[in-house]
């Protein structure tokens, strides 16, 4: 099929963002793009420029209900992927899915399972097992080119786009676990994972060790905090060594390094590396191409369903691994390992079974923390308050009481959020219609404040301390430091990082907070900064107890 254009055929792409729009692209330049479903008007100008033979779909729901449709490739966020993929099945589509298949081992069994009662095809994106460089050095193992296999590593690191929806090892490690299953032919036994997390709860940088019954030892080191872009595997072998390097030019090299013995000394012999040639197809052309002859043939892709489920079981068996700092067993019966209990909820409280909830939180009376929900180290959730799944809270965060914190919304460290203030993910809810799928993310940033009964309009950011105040309704993105009132919300002014409106600038332009003493003035362009103190950092822990009220200070300007 490789080069040829088809009859046009029945593929709704779902989801053109950063990787949907790179299938848009194959699949219509393979002749097999029937649909593209993405509710941005912005999408809608694109497809009708440059794929107007593709119909343009807002909502999933019609792209399910149309007949002609026979496939969907779902590019969408992976806490969709379950719900979405199978509603599709249900609607008798083969569906290709976007790594990784689930966020849960339950939902991928379910999904494994529906496809095959149904007849349907699965198929997950683990674009890296169609690389020409992959399938050759699969071909040069299963060989014996490389003799016995020691040991595997792979470094996965960029200072690129980095997630908000799930943390580096759910974005970053599927595809190196997918390829070390394929080289291997086999599954690792137990898995241990270290990692950090700088930005906000989600691990930003983990490393994962992967032990295999046959003795082969691998690990995997991603990250989206490194100075430089690589993406490079070594098999180390007893014969010769490979190194796959997508990001050189020479993608595959061999190194026919040895070991001898001279004296009783082990000495390295060094050797030239030896360059292999490979294919130059386009990875993902031929994954595209992979899913349209299995949907032709009704055969199993490489990256089937189960072997997505395979996948997904080692990454929950790492996710397991950094939450309890100990290995974690891999296997079809494996449990989730809770963390400690090193928080506190009341009796009356409610934490479901898959929520990772920081040391020294506190979560007060008939609050619920749902599954999948993510907060941070020493937080403080009020009474009545309902965080939902899918939510990123960082550390240090306060949420006073009758909050509720939906899906969509990305919290950062030492947020406040007053009493009855409203968090908004859909911005046309309708009970009758499902928007799971089209949720808005919300970004409320390191230190800002929202008042009591404030509303945040889904799709916004409020920037760095801001403050928000009382009954505000914010409609738009606000900056750092800015204090917004009213409805809509207006910018009247400037809020210190301590919470004290600035004053009047001096002569320079300086204005100083009455409590903390820092200083701050108004960019060029119209931004705050803090001269005092890198907008990186915190406020120094000297400072963290207030010594005097706003209104102390309302009082010491009028009587001067």
């Amino acid at each position: 099929m490789s080069g040829d254009r088809q009859e046009a055929g029945g593929v709704a792409v779902v989801g053109m963002g950063g990787w949907g729009k790179n299938l848009v692209r194959n699949f219509h330049e393979i002749g097999a793009l029937a649909a593209v479903c993405d509710p941005s008007d912005a999408v809608e100008r694109v497809c009708a420029r440059d794929y107007p033979s593709a119909r343009y779909v807002r909502a999933y729901r019609d792209i399910l209900a149309d007949p002609s449709i026979t496939a969907v490739a779902l590019a969408t966020p992976a806490v969709t992927h379950f719900e979405m993929a199978k509603a599709a099945l249900l609607a008798g589509k083969d569906a290709y899915v976007e790594k990784p298949l689930a966020i849960e081992v339950a939902h991928g069994e379910e999904l494994v399972t529906l496809a095959e009662a149904q007849g349907r095809i699965l198929m997950v994106g683990h674009i890296l097992r169609y690389h020409p460089a992959v399938l050759k050095l699969r071909q040069l193992i299963q060989q014996g080119t490389l003799g016995k296999i020691h040991y595997i590593y792979s470094n996965r690191l960029n200072i690129g786009k980095i997630r908000t929806e799930e943390n580096i090892l759910w974005s970053f490690a599927p595809h190196d676990i997918s390829v070390m299953l394929a080289l291997l032919d086999e599954s690792p036994v137990r898995v241990s994972a270290t990692g950090g997390a700088y930005l906000s709860s989600l691990y930003d940088v983990t490393m994962s060790q992967l032990e295999f019954a046959s003795g082969v030892q691998a690990h995997i080191f991603v990250s989206w905090l490194h100075p430089v872009k690589e993406q490079r595997l070594v098999v180390v072998g007893s014969e010769q060594m490979a190194v796959f390097d997508d990001a050189a030019e020479d993608k595959l090299v061999l190194y026919a390094h040895r070991v001898e013995w001279k004296h009783r000394v082990p000495t390295a012999v060094k050797a030239e590396g030896q360059r292999v040639e490979i294919d130059a197809a386009e990875p993902l052309r031929q994954e595209c191409e992979h899913f349209l002859r299995a949907v032709q043939t009704r055969t199993r892709p490489v990256t089937d369903g189960a072997e997505g489920l395979r996948v997904l079981k080692i990454l929950d068996a790492c996710q397991r691994s950094l939450r309890s700092g100990a290995p974690a067993q891999v296997s079809d019966a494996a449990p989730a390992v809770a963390a400690p209990p090193d928080y506190f909820a009341h009796e009356s409280a409610y934490v479901d079974n898959g929520a990772e909830i920081g040391a020294g939180t506190k979560i007060w009376h008939f609050s619920h923390v749902m599954k999948g929900a993510r907060i941070g180290r020493k937080c403080v959730i009020g009474q009545n308050v309902n965080i939902d799944g899918a939510t990123i809270i960082g550390n240090n965060v306060k949420i006073q009481n009758n909050v509720s914190v939906y899906s969509g919304v990305v919290v950062e460290d030492d947020v406040f959020l007053g009493p009855s203030c409203v968090l908004t993910n859909v911005m046309n809810p309708r009970s009758q219609v499902n928007r799971h799928s089209l949720y808005e993310t919300t970004v409320l940033k390191r230190g800002c404040t929202l008042g009591a009964n404030s509303t945040i309009v889904c799709g916004t950011t409020v920037g760095r301390y801001a403050f928000v105040a009382a009954g505000a309704v914010v409609t738009k993105d606000v900056g750092d430091y800015a204090l917004m009132v009213g409805n809509p919300a207006r910018q009247v002014g400037w809020m210190s990082r301590h919470g004290h409106r600035l004053e009047a600038p001096d002569a320079d332009g300086v204005m100083r907070c009455p409590e903390g003493g820092y200083r701050y003035k108004v960019r060029q362009d119209g931004t705050l900064a803090c001269l005092d103190l890198p907008e990186e950092e915190p406020l120094p822990t000297a400072l963290n107890n207030g010594v005097k009220s706003y209104r102390s200070f309302k009082t010491e300007t009028v009587m001067s």
